[in-house]
């Protein structure tokens, strides 16, 4: 015998469907750089790969930690100060 007390209520539902995902701009809060550079990397295609729903803008997290490594081998090595002598 089930108790209404016991049923869950379909309001209370955890929301699940995004896991995984992050808005616009909670990956610019978390880069420390605005809505607007996020927006003109997606423009010239040179930041993570994001997905448009409606007017919203996500980012796989998955995608993010890999674009963030391609960048890290894909940046230019730094000469130390000073050079040949």
């Amino acid at each position: 015998m089930l108790h209404l007390g016991s049923m869950p209520d379909p309001q209370e539902k955890p929301r699940t469907l995004l896991v995984g995902w992050i808005s616009r701009i909670d990956l610019a809060l978390e880069f420390g750089l605005s809505v607007d550079t996020l927006r003109r990397w997606e423009a010239q295609r040179t930041g993570p790969p994001c997905i448009r729903a409606g007017r919203k803008v996500y980012y796989r997290r998955t995608a993010v930690e890999q674009w963030l490594e391609e960048q890290e081998l894909n940046a230019p090595r730094r000469r130390r100060a000073g050079g040949r002598r």
